[in-house]
């Protein structure tokens, strides 16, 4: 984590450094790599309807960076894939949609379901093979987040396996790391964004999102709350958002702003008319 805040503070400097007097506005958005897609989606978007005024520049990290980073003035608006906990309040956040955390393996991989109980045992090596599992007999591979991720953070909450966690686990960071290291083991498994893995599926990646206690991982079932593994998206601000970093937001959580969202396969805000200024 302190070469992640290492770059962002470099990155932030050099965002202030290249916004001279007179010229576009920096905004810069840091943290959650689940929420960074929609921002490097929207933020074009957003710079083209206001042209040379603006640039939106986005940073990832991990969702602690999304609270650091508003805090310490290197960025704007942080990325937050959870709630904000009772000691973060001096935060404002903006929930901009839901999304939940999926089980993925390798699409030859033919588990069908996977229980709680099983889950524990696969991340406390207490199941060292597939064949434990009703798969084949080879060895599994266990991938775990690194720290200062919200997708470690609610998964080691919903399954009780802090301080708990098999020693060795192939240990990443964004949920495309995860991803693309499934894809390059058959054998492995791992647990990112459900919007992320259903993007990635239909992109024609060879992963399988598995269902939990026999409830499939996917958006519609985030959207109707009967998967239970599920959290909200959040940007944060330190103080009330003004200029084009309140702007951005509500764009984002405007109708266009909101589309993004799903097509990243995040479930939207129930209202998108939601916006900054209602915030306050």
């Amino acid at each position: 984590m302190k070469m992640s805040q290492a770059l962002l503070s470099a990155f932030a400097l050099l965002a202030i450094a290249c916004s001279g007097p007179g010229g576009p506005v920096d905004v810069v958005a840091a943290g959650s790599s689940t929420v960074q897609p929609v921002l490097e989606i929207v933020g074009p978007r957003y710079e083209a309807a206001h042209p040379g005024e603006v640039r939106v520049q986005v940073q990832s990290g991990g969702s602690s960076v999304g609270i650091s980073a508003p805090r310490q003035g290197l960025a704007q608006i942080g990325m937050v894939s959870r709630a904000l906990k009772s000691d973060e309040k001096d935060l404002l956040s903006f929930k901009i949609g839901d999304d939940g955390i999926a089980l993925i393996v390798h699409k030859d991989n033919p588990i069908a379901n996977l229980t709680r109980d099983e889950v524990v045992k696969i991340y406390t090596g207490a199941s060292t093979s597939w064949k434990d599992l009703d798969g084949v007999d080879r060895p599994i591979t266990v991938i775990n987040k690194e720290e200062g991720r919200s997708t470690l953070e609610l998964f080691e909450k919903h399954f009780d396996l802090k301080d708990k966690f098999v020693k060795n686990a192939v240990v990443i960071g964004p949920n495309g790391q995860a991803i693309a290291t499934v894809v390059s083991n058959p054998d492995a498994i791992a647990y990112v964004s459900i919007g992320s893995a259903e993007v990635a599926v239909a992109q024609g990646t060879p992963i399988r999102l598995v269902p939990l206690d026999g409830i499939a991982a996917t958006t519609a079932n985030v959207k109707n709350h009967t998967y239970p593994l599920r959290r909200e998206l959040n940007l944060t601000t330190k103080g009330a958002p003004l200029g084009h970093v309140k702007g951005l937001i509500d764009f984002i959580l405007s109708p266009v702003g909101q589309q993004v969202l799903v097509e990243q396969g995040f479930v939207p805000v129930a209202s998108a008319s939601q916006s900054a200024a209602e915030q306050k």
